[in-house]
């Protein structure tokens, strides 16, 4: 079977050419053109723009300028501008189709031949071309160079041990094919954090010993104060971290220098590939200024209107100050989106914890039944929710077609007396003087749960556990740490159990991978190990060692080979049911509101919406390249 791609400006994503009036130049570059610094617009965007007509979308044309404020809660966090921008090779429409973006097209000839076509005349951010000499050299100097790629290329090129022949027959094409299908491919090429199976040579290559004589390298990595070469390549080439101003980017928005460490400055990309169908190259808004704020003090500053555009670092628990705000100010809007994470709040018993005595109980479904039976939902929703989210255990959501209530309520019902029955069965029957249980050993029972310590509502949430454990001998104690450091201990086995969000993807489709359902990534904190084993062909991590999970894994694989729909919606509905039954992730709450503060004088933002990290990368999907600044405020 072959699939085609062509370049089709399709409603709801683009206009026809025939719309394109006269490319109008940027005011923000008109001194830059006026001095030849820089090419005039028609000469900066590709012969072949992707041509947006924003009628066709419901939305509506707008005009260049203006400075969009935002927070993060961390330095790191400009990062956030890689999703926020959303340039991809392929990308999500806003009705969740993949859809060539940075791409003029692809082809695809059963799910094992992708034939990626580029733009003719595309640009990188500082003028210099964007062809298939920058995929080559990803491919051929970084991802097969084992002293910046020591695991080898990333894991979802591989399809069972195999890595695809990857060739490039001219500037503007670039093949990846396999011996068998690989369904993966183009989704993760859609990713929030998307792969990137390019770069930009032209500015990496003079930090790459391939192509730098030993004298300069030296004298480089002495002046950057590194090791190695390689070291100083991979300091320099993070395009994902967006840290290096100086590393060329497709993306809507570059990073200046300058910044000060708690304020950073991006600017419009002279060169985006993106126009809408009047002639004015996008995005509209000239610059984004991203502060580094307190994390309590995002809903304050928000209230206050210091942030034109704010969802991260905003909870359910700040809708009555935001909304407060909004009657009070009126300089601001507040949206409720959807979540459309798999569930609010999910704790993970460690099926890898490194504690052999605490790994039997752990592993053994009746602990974790007994646990999730030992959680009241409803005093938590009310507590925290005011009762609006949906309480039940880790599923998909009903926006989804393969959502099964009966599996959303699968041991999510609060019953202290069969949650005490499960663990008398365990043989857990002694206690402490206190009421707490023991374990065969001797030591009390006590389950510690690690938390990033970033939402208040987790902390509240597991003060409400600890009281309802108690009554079923269960001593729960709460230990916050950093992100990273959390992560860290979960993938290493020092963690026994902790707190994060359900599945990123709460809405999968007849198209979407199964794979996170199964022991394949060391992110669901549940299997850490057993991810690492997958991701490393088990050059790290452990082999699945407990039947469930490997029937997960050969199903995800099954997946794979499936040649039909109908096949795959039956491979879902088995992975989610035993999900639902081993309790793997014992999920609390979902679908709860995010709020939005949008500026008054900020349009194209989508009233309804999901709030989600994939698919979509939050904001990504609804494009803020085409979101544009209004002079004055109003409904």
């Amino acid at each position: 079977m072959r699939r085609l791609f062509p370049l089709i400006i399709a409603a709801f994503f683009a206009g026809p050419l025939a719309a394109q009036t006269t490319v109008q130049e940027s005011p923000y570059w008109a001194d830059q053109v006026a001095t030849g610094e820089m090419p005039a617009a028609a000469d900066r965007i590709p012969s072949d723009p992707l041509i947006v007509n924003l009628a066709d979308k419901g939305r509506d044309f707008g005009t260049q300028g203006g400075t969009l404020h935002t927070m993060v809660t961390r330095a790191k966090d400009i990062r956030q501008m890689v999703p926020f921008g959303y340039a991809r090779l392929v990308g999500y429409d806003h009705d969740y189709v993949l859809t060539p973006d940075i791409l003029t097209s692809y082809d695809v000839v059963d799910e094992r031949k992708f034939t990626l076509h580029l733009r003719k005349g595309h640009r990188w951010s500082d003028g210099a071309p964007f062809t298939s000499d920058d995929f080559k050299y990803w491919w051929v100097n970084v991802a097969n160079n084992p002293d910046l790629s020591p695991s080898g290329p990333p894991e979802f090129l591989r399809v069972n041990g195999e890595f695809p022949k990857v060739s490039f027959p001219d500037p503007l094409t670039v093949v990846y094919e396999w011996s068998r299908p690989n369904t993966h491919f183009i989704p993760t090429l859609a990713q929030a954090r998307p792969p990137f199976i390019f770069r930009p040579a032209h500015y990496l290559k003079q930090f790459h010993a391939d192509f730098t004589t030993p004298e300069a390298m030296e004298e480089k990595i002495e002046t950057m104060r590194v090791r190695s070469w390689a070291a100083m390549h991979n300091k320099l080439d993070n395009m994902y971290k967006f840290d290096n101003p100086d590393l060329p980017t497709l993306q809507p928005w570059m990073r200046v220098r300058g910044n000060a460490n708690s304020r950073f400055m991006f600017v419009r990309n002279p060169y985006y590939h993106r126009i809408d169908s009047h002639g004015t190259q996008l995005p509209y808004i000239d610059e984004v200024e991203m502060t580094v704020v307190g994390r309590g003090l995002v809903a304050a500053k928000s209230n206050a209107g210091e942030s034109d555009l704010q969802a991260r670092g905003l909870g359910f628990r700040d809708i009555s100050i935001l909304k407060k705000g909004e009657l009070e100010h009126g300089n601001y809007r507040v949206f409720l989106w959807a979540n459309g994470t798999a569930s609010q709040i999910a704790i993970y018993p460690n099926l890898n914890y490194a504690d052999p005595e605490w790994r039997k109980i752990l592993r053994d479904v009746r602990f974790r039944r007994a646990l999730s039976l030992g959680i009241d939902r409803r005093m938590i929703n009310r507590a925290l929710y005011f009762g609006i989210a949906k309480e039940g255990g880790m599923t998909v959501l009903p926006q989804s077609p393969f959502y099964n209530g009966a599996y959303r309520a699968a041991w999510a019902q609060f019953d202290i007396q069969q949650a005490n029955a499960l663990l008398d069965d365990m043989g857990l029957t002694d206690r402490t003087p206190a009421g707490y249980r023991k374990l065969p050993d001797g030591r009390p029972l006590a389950i510690i749960v690690e938390t990033a310590g970033e939402r208040q509502e987790v902390e509240n949430a597991l003060q409400i556990i600890t009281d309802t454990w108690r009554d079923i001998g269960v001593r729960l104690i709460m230990r916050p740490f950093s992100r990273d450091t959390l992560r860290n201990r979960v993938y290493s086995g020092a963690s026994m159990a902790s707190v994060w969000y359900g599945w990123d993807n709460g809405i999968p489709t007849l198209d979407t991978s199964p794979d996170y359902l199964a022991p394949r990534a060391q992110e669901f904190f549940a299997w850490p190990m057993w991810g690492q084993y997958f991701q490393t062909d088990g050059q790290a991590g452990e082999a699945p060692d407990m039947p469930d999970p490997i029937r997960l894994l050969q199903l995800s694989k099954d997946w794979e080979k499936a040649t039909n729909r109908s096949e795959r919606r039956v491979i879902w509905d088995e992975m989610l049911a035993i999900h639902a039954d081993q309790q793997y992730g014992i999920g609390l709450l979902s679908e709860a509101p995010q709020p939005v503060v949008v500026s008054r004088r900020l349009r194209n933002v989508p009233e309804v919406a999901f709030w989600a990290w994939e698919p979509g990368a939050q904001f990504g999907i609804h494009r803020p390249d085409e979101f544009f600044f209004t002079a004055e405020g109003g409904e």
